[in-house]
């Protein structure tokens, strides 16, 4: 990575700054485009550490908490979540379903029990019942199924809204959800089995002009989807860490 690595991996400091905000997932593509923000536009007094597969595993509660304690965290953006594209999610239903999980429970009673000021979590839309009427806001999220493609990715996420809401009513926790709409951006997967939409058609595209083949793409373009731009959500994402309070 080319930032700063105060950006990446903080070590104890003598004076300890008036923020230090753990980002989960740190290295993927709302985490980098966070890093770029914090690099940008945050206070320099502000600590931002970017945890990555490297730094732990929070599939487990030990590790979970070990990094909680080295890092001891004022505020939490909580992205880590195990993803993947369509096919991937039909594939492997249970085990997105038992480790998205594992990791809202880790880093949520982690938060509670480090007296977290503020844990921002990232769900996604897909949560939202299959069949509904559209537009759609936060009060259907409860209303009905998700698609179940990807039900065991979907359920978990729905879970992490509803334990959210637990910690605020039985401890008077600091803990807000945001639903970011489809996500593209630098650093995106441009897999064609694990990439979402975006990035997929990408890859389709340039792999067609190189071989001069023809460009197909599934479904029946019926479908109307929204997107935003990774650098974009992460400028909300500081915004909600700073300024937004509210359960729903």
């Amino acid at each position: 990575s080319d930032f700063p690595s105060m950006f990446i991996m903080a070590t104890a400091d003598a004076v300890l700054p008036q923020k230090v905000i753990l980002v989960t997932g740190g290295t993927g593509l709302v985490g980098s485009a966070l890093a770029r923000h914090a690099a940008q536009h945050r206070p320099k007094d502000e600590k931002w550490v970017f945890l990555g597969r490297k730094d732990g595993n929070l599939l487990s509660f030990e590790d979970t908490k070990r990094i909680f304690d080295l890092h001891r965290p004022t505020h939490v953006i909580r992205l880590a979540a195990r993803v993947g594209g369509l096919f991937t999610n039909m594939a492997h239903n249970v085990e997105f379903f038992r480790e998205n999980m594992a990791i809202n429970d880790n880093v949520l009673r982690c938060s509670q029990e480090f007296n977290v000021q503020k844990l921002v979590s990232c769900l996604s839309t897909c949560i939202f019942p299959d069949q509904i009427r559209y537009p759609i806001d936060e009060s259907m999220l409860h209303l009905g199924p998700p698609h179940n493609s990807n039900a065991g990715y979907s359920y978990a996420k729905r879970m992490l809204e509803v334990q959210t809401r637990l910690y605020r009513d039985q401890y008077n926790c600091n803990f807000v959800t945001v639903i970011p709409t489809n996500i593209f951006g630098p650093d995106d997967n441009f897999s064609l089995t694990e990439g979402h939409v975006i990035p997929a058609l990408i890859h389709k595209c340039h792999t067609a002009k190189q071989t001069g083949s023809e460009l197909v793409i599934f479904g029946t373009g019926k479908p109307l989807r929204q997107f935003i731009y990774s650098d974009d959500l992460a400028a909300l994402m500081a915004w909600v860490m700073d300024s937004y309070n509210d359960a729903d």
